[in-house]
């Protein structure tokens, strides 16, 4: 599984409007025994992708980001 399939697997078992956290995906990525701080550069670069292709948005404390930067949550998009 990359960085993209597991961002959606992780949103499609959320609630509609629900969000998940970058790390959610990278421990995803890294498994049990996995470092998931060396997945996060894969993360945001499939985040970023994503979001350019309209498959998800992101948001922090409510508020839109059009951009990746500081903290984030990754949505659905729409």
């Amino acid at each position: 599984m990359d960085a993209r399939e597991a961002t959606l697997a992780l949103l499609a078992a959320r609630a509609e409007g629900a969000t998940v956290c970058p790390s959610e995906v990278a421990r995803a990525l890294a498994g049990p025994d996995g470092d998931w701080r060396e997945a996060m550069p894969e993360v945001h670069a499939a985040v970023d992708q994503m979001v350019s292709d309209g498959l998800v948005r992101l948001s922090w404390k409510g508020r839109s980001l059009a951009t990746r930067a500081g903290p984030y949550r990754i949505g659905r998009g729409g």
